[in-house]
């Protein structure tokens, strides 16, 4: 797996602050929803992963570690892959997502955008 092919799916999950134009989290966003994808804001708009409406393809971390742990280890339901931001990750979020069999990369949403000419 690697970034390319999880930015063809359609159903993106971005943890952070999505409501302020200023962070990542809102530009990765605006700019999933630009390329066509149905995509579900969790931190300031959702509280919790069990309020997204279909199936979580991907789950895109652009979060403190701690409240990215937090929301993966209260969520019971299937998350196709995650694609941890720049730092966001930690050694727990990755102990966990293995545990748990969900594949997970380090990446960065609007590079993998920008580099298919598709932001």
């Amino acid at each position: 797996m690697n970034i390319d092919e999880l930015m063809d799916r359609k159903v993106f999950v971005v943890c952070g602050d999505t409501v302020n134009p200023q962070k990542y989290a809102y530009r990765i966003k605006e700019a999933l929803i630009a390329d066509g994808h149905s995509v579900y804001a969790v931190g300031k708009e959702l509280g919790s992963l069990d309020e997204v409406g279909e199936k979580i393809e991907v789950l895109d971390l652009c979060i403190r570690a701690d409240r990215g742990y937090d929301l993966i280890k209260a969520y019971n339901g299937d998350i196709g892959a995650v694609i941890i931001q720049p730092g966001a990750g930690s050694p727990q979020i990755e102990a966990l997502l293995d545990e748990r069999g969900i594949p997970w990369l380090n990446g960065c949403v609007l590079r993998a955008l920008e580099a298919k000419g598709r932001l």
